[in-house]
């Protein structure tokens, strides 16, 4: 493996601070931006931690909160006892679906809240009833654009630029 250059270094620090502003450890989002470019696509813990100069300590706390959503996928190479990190071909995808999954989920909980404030008056509610309709229109057009997104990615080549 080569050293990165500071472009791709500035990359992933890039990616690191959009995913932070959405709330995630800085460190995870390094990870994700390095797994974007890295060569090879699949990194061992002590190549991410050495690439993004931290603790493997960070780096298993990193990957063990970007598995569970389908994003990075650990793997294993025959005869070797270590694991690998990659971005899971249909990580992004699988991400998404998961956050869509849960649209439902918060629209009866809004739904649930609306209720309990159903004697106050209109500007106590108001706040609630915004995100509630958000999640109504949600809810009921996310299904479409999936559908739209699946045709369109069935269609792409994987093999070349997009």
């Amino acid at each position: 493996m080569t050293s990165p250059t500071d472009a791709e270094l500035d990359f992933v620090d890039d990616v690191a601070v959009f995913f932070e502003r959405d709330g995630m450890p800085l460190i995870a989002g390094r990870v994700i931006g390095w797994l974007l470019i890295s060569d090879p696509p699949e990194q061992s813990a002590a190549e991410l931690a050495d690439v993004l100069r931290v603790s493997r300590s960070s780096i298993s706390s990193a990957t063990r909160l970007l598995t569970p959503s389908g994003l990075v996928e650990g793997v294993r190479r025959r005869g070797e006892r270590q694991e690998f990190f990659r971005i899971a071909a249909d990580g992004w995808s699988r991400m998404l679906a998961g956050r869509y999954a849960k649209t439902a989920a918060f629209r009866q909980i809004t739904e649930a809240g609306l209720r309990v404030l159903a004697d106050s008056t209109p500007q106590r509610r108001e706040r609630l009833g915004n995100v509630h309709e958000l999640y109504r229109f949600l809810e009921k057009e996310l299904p479409a654009l999936w559908e739209r997104w699946e045709a369109h990615a069935s269609t792409l080549d994987r093999g070349g630029e997009q």
